[in-house]
């Protein structure tokens, strides 16, 4: 049976220190947790149209239909997080760590997967207590749209992952900042992940050199047009390179079906070299 896959904004949250308050006070911290995902993460992530994929006891993993909403998701909850832990003594204080990915996932009834999960945990876990982490394909699709001051952490190497990831920092200390319960709303309406006027697939490049190291060549060339297209207004351009699993059949336009993007234009290309030239 065919799986289906769209395309996603993830968010991964977890507790920072999470053994330590359960160890300190078990039936506190279980409480407030509950109250914090209860009374701010689930309405925060209900009104941004994302939706909860599952809860993992001290955090929880997310889906929304736009990058754009993920973000503001994460900054909302986070700063909502500073008034709340405002009156709690420092060493009871629940933080969360908020990581974002955009990227490929495989769809079941109540869980997603794929390596567009794996680096929204990863980039996760690079976060401080109360900041959040976004991937580079994440703030190239953002874009100018939200004027949060995001720090270039550069190229991480993350566990499991083949290649490094270009990671992006909101430090605790900006989200504090921020006007209470605010965080400001993009100009434009949010980037939904469907197929909007201008749009495009763009496939992963074929390695045709009997050279495997060839293939971070192809990728690149991938990734960096797909990086290009995304500047254009109003384009919206998918990859399924950004953190496609290295073993999983080719990925073609057939087995692509994230709403709206049937029958849509795609990019596909190949690369050889020899020697001295690279077509």
């Amino acid at each position: 049976m065919r799986q289906t896959r769209r395309l996603a904004a993830i968010l991964a949250a977890d507790v920072a220190g999470y053994s330590r308050l359960m160890g300190a006070d078990e039936e506190g911290t279980h409480e407030r947790l509950k109250a914090h995902l209860r009374e701010l993460v689930d309405p925060e992530i209900a009104e941004h149209r994302g939706r909860i994929v599952k809860n993992t006891g001290d955090g929880l993993l997310g889906e929304f239909p736009s990058v754009v909403d993920a973000v503001r998701c994460a900054v909302e909850v986070q700063r909502g997080m500073v008034d709340r832990n405002a009156e709690t003594p420092e060493d009871e204080r629940i933080r969360f760590r908020i990581g974002v990915n955009l990227g490929d996932v495989i769809v079941e009834e109540h869980d997603i997967f794929g390596d567009g999960v794996n680096i929204a945990a990863r980039v996760e876990a690079l976060a401080e207590p109360g900041g959040i982490c976004i991937s580079g394909t994440v703030c190239d699709h953002i874009g100018d749209r939200l004027p949060y001051s995001f720090e270039d952490l550069g190229e991480q190497s993350v566990k499991n992952i083949a290649r490094p990831v270009r990671v992006y920092a909101l430090r605790p200390e900006t989200v504090a900042d921020l006007p209470a319960s605010i965080a400001p709303r993009a100009a434009s309406t949010s980037l939904p992940l469907v197929a909007p006027r201008l749009s495009i697939v763009v496939l992963p490049f074929t390695n045709l050199s009997n050279d495997p190291e060839q293939q971070y060549f192809a990728d690149g060339i991938t990734e960096d047009l797909t990086t290009d297209l995304s500047r254009i207004a109003d384009m919206l351009s998918g990859a399924s390179s950004f953190e496609r699993i290295k073993s999983a059949p080719r990925f073609t336009a057939a087995n692509f079906s994230g709403p709206g993007w049937a029958d849509h234009p795609y990019q596909a290309g190949s690369l050889d070299t020899d020697a001295d030239h690279s077509r």
